[in-house]
């Protein structure tokens, strides 16, 4: 049901490797029926550190799910964002039918029975903070978010007078979310 677009960085994709990564991801598939044209896009990256990093995101009409992991043995990683992936999916399923009274649950989702039922922690929000947005730049916005000690911070564009955020990626480099 899945199509598959496996692709490595510092890495050759092999036979053995793309079946393995086929058979793991395609584990997936039975917690959905009737998804068209769903693509797993799969990234494997070797570094020179030799450890491996597994990306797998597959876009659906109603979800993304996306799941990373890093370790040692590369199929292990594969293995570890599965898991990441079934748990995912599964907590998507419980928010789904404790709001079924206010949403229509997609028909496409079919979720086994598990031997062994997850506790799925509530969202709750335990702090709300409010705050006047500043007009500036994103580099002044970055430099007001490390002097902060956070991990993103939420500004005016100065030149659009939209909503901006920046964050910090874990690579360490910076990211900015722009509203329109």
């Amino acid at each position: 049901m899945f199509k598959y677009n496996v692709r490595g960085e510092n890495i050759e994709v092999t036979e053995a490797i793309r079946d393995y990564v086929v058979k793991k991801v395609g584990k997936l598939e039975r917690y959905f029926s009737d998804v068209p044209d769903a693509t797993a896009h799969v990234n494997l990256k070797v570094y020179s550190d030799k450890t491996a990093k597994v990306e797998v995101t597959i876009p659906l009409p109603y979800l993304v799910l996306r799941a990373e992991e890093t370790s040692p043995d590369l199929y292990a990683s594969v293995d570890l964002v599965v898991d990441k992936l079934e748990r995912q999916i599964r907590k998507f399923k419980t928010k789904i039918n404790r709001k079924s009274r206010e949403v229509v649950i997609p028909d496409n989702i079919a979720i086994p029975p598990f031997e062994k039922e997850e506790e799925v922690a509530e969202l709750e929000i335990v702090r709300t903070k409010r705050l006047s947005l500043k007009p500036m730049d994103s580099e002044e916005a970055v430099l007001q978010m490390n002097m902060l000690g956070h991990n993103f911070f939420i500004f005016e564009d100065a030149e659009s007078n939209g909503t901006s955020i920046v964050y910090r990626r874990k690579d360490g480099k910076y990211g900015l979310i722009e509203t329109n």
